[in-house]
């Protein structure tokens, strides 16, 4: 059996805690691990490691291979999922004909093989309860099925599409009955008074948009679906199908496929499911005091009730809200009556329409060697702090209209200047000229914080050249 992991979301309706460079599967929401890392451990208890297959793009593939390396250990490359980048954001369908021909062509995959498709942010417990109708889905594909797995609803919820549920089908697997349901339809998200009528009838499930299928099957119903698609995974390589990635059509495999196969089959999940798609998902989600708040940070509440306060480094403090939302970043605040997050979307255009920074990236940039924050910036200069973990180095680089100065606050640092290379601790400092080749290093056990100062007549990150990369980054990583 195979397991593929669609990581490529941007997340926007998370803003500002998620951004289009660090989205909400990175997010630990709810314990130590991200929403990667639980999918992952989900995933694990029916399926080998080598046997795992995470789809995302050039952007995430960092992030991604820490998560992986943070769950697993760095061990051999060989006994941790593959990670595969797409050229280009086509949608589900085409994500998920990648990660077949991925299977067929380097993993060896009969085309009798299942295979479990799910997305990569979403919340299920209890995680052991799913490896059960995982079984059950399992048992149901290999009898020619596709199962979309559908969840049993809790609420009026007018974020999820939903699954018309028709007759229940008598199926058998290897251990027991499968409680499987014909599909009569698909949805999209209702408004109030409809999703108050799907949840009294009883006749309809949220979509989760996790599925199983064999290889087979799904091939049959690129067939005659998406005849074009079928083509390119039989008629060409996996490097060539890589290649001509962005002329696939960007559909969705709920519309592409799922919609119109006679083949699909719904399976009830009565199980917790939270797919974390606005802050309103989130405060169900999260523990609530007496009041019904949810307070994270330095936070203090008077005649406060049924709101979520998010807060970072700033003591907040409220009075007199009810059914808030209050979410704080190091460099913005959102504020929201509890039912409108959706509209966040509209927020992040916004920022995107203007070229705010704070619609990509946080203070915080995560790098494959650490991270560095941004402290303080301004006309001709800019103030970081930097953290480099052990063993780890930056690229041999050079930068043409700005100089740096280091200063280490902890740590050793191992520096190349031109053709010098010194050793600078703790309370010492280092100053890179412009035009000069330079790399930075941490030789010792313990993480390297140091504080960077740059000036010049232009301090923006695409001012660098690389000429030595051990991650294998370009000037425009």
């Amino acid at each position: 059996m195979k397991s593929i992991i669609l990581a490529g979301g941007s997340g926007t309706r998370l803003w500002p805690l998620s951004r289009r460079l660090f989205p909400k599967q990175f997010l630990k929401l709810n314990g130590g691990h991200s929403l990667l890392q639980q999918t992952l451990r989900r995933v694990l208890s029916f399926t080998a490691p080598r046997d795992i297959i995470i789809i995302t793009n050039r952007d995430y593939r960092f992030h991604i291979k820490s998560d992986v390396e943070d769950l697993l250990g760095p061990g051999d490359p060989a006994s941790h999922p593959s990670i595969l980048l797409e050229p280009e954001g086509r949608n589900t369908a085409p994500a998920i004909a990648l990660g077949i021909k991925y299977c067929l062509d380097l993993l060896g995959s009969g085309e009798d093989e299942v295979v479990f498709v799910s997305p990569s942010d979403h919340v299920i417990r209890p995680e052991g309860e799913f490896g059960l109708y995982q079984e059950y889905a399992c048992d149901a594909a290999l009898s020619g099925h596709i199962v979309t797995f559908g969840v049993v609803p809790g609420r009026p919820e007018t974020g999820y599409g939903y699954i018309r549920r028709g007759e229940p089908l008598s199926f058998y697997g290897k251990r027991h009955e499968v409680p499987l349901c014909r599909v009569e339809g698909f949805t999209e998200k209702p408004d109030p008074e409809t999703a108050a009528a799907y949840l009294k009838s009883g006749d309809y499930l949220w979509n989760s948009g996790m599925f199983t299928f064999r290889i087979d099957a799904i091939m049959e119903e690129f067939s005659e679906h998406m005849p074009d698609m079928r083509i390119a995974l039989e008629g060409m390589s996996y490097n060539e199908f890589l290649e001509n990635f962005p002329q696939l059509p960007s559909i969705s495999i709920d519309y592409g496929i799922m919609e119109k196969s006679t083949r699909t089959v719904t399976l009830p999940l009565d199980i917790y499911w939270n797919d974390i798609g606005s802050w309103d998902s989130i405060f169900e989600l999260l523990e609530k005091d007496e009041k019904g708040n949810v307070r994270k940070g330095d936070v203090i509440t008077v005649d406060t009730r049924n709101t979520m306060i998010m807060g970072n480094r700033r003591l907040i403090a409220t009075i007199g809200l009810e059914d808030c939302l209050i979410v704080e970043t190091d460099d913005a605040v959102l504020i929201s009556r509890k039912g409108e997050a959706q509209q966040v979307r509209k927020v992040f255009r916004q920022l995107q329409e203007e070229g705010r920074t704070e619609a990509d990236e946080h203070l915080t940039i995560y790098r494959p060697w650490g991270s560095y924050t941004i402290l303080e910036k301004g006309p001709r200069y800019k103030i970081k702090r930097i953290v480099v973990n052990p063993g780890e180095k930056l690229s041999l680089q050079k930068h043409y209209h700005r100089s740096e100065h280091w200063v280490v606050v902890k740590g050793t640092a191992r520096v190349t200047i031109g053709e010098k290379e010194v050793f600078i601790h703790e309370n010492e400092s280092a100053f890179v000229p412009k035009s000069t080749l330079h790399r930075l290093e941490n030789p010792g056990r313990v993480p390297l914080e140091i504080i960077e100062v740059q000036n010049g007549e232009y301090v923006e990150e695409d001012d660098i050249e690389r000429f030595d990369d051990r991650y294998g980054r370009d000037s425009t990583d």
